[in-house]
């Protein structure tokens, strides 16, 4: 009785939203990493033991 498929069709995501999605996603998880490292180095170099329970 209802000719509409189920659920929802999406509408098609356009190249450049998916292009701007990547481009954020990958600087953030570099800014991240970037973050994590300094984090670490200046562990290392207090000697600082406490926070890295």
């Amino acid at each position: 009785m209802n000719d509409k498929p189920a659920g929802s069709p999406r509408k098609p995501t356009r190249p450049g939203r998916d292009d701007r999605l990547k481009a954020a996603l990958k600087a953030n998880m570099a800014r991240r990493k970037a973050q994590a490292r300094a984090r670490s180095a200046d562990r290392a170099e207090t000697g600082d033991k406490k926070a890295e329970d």
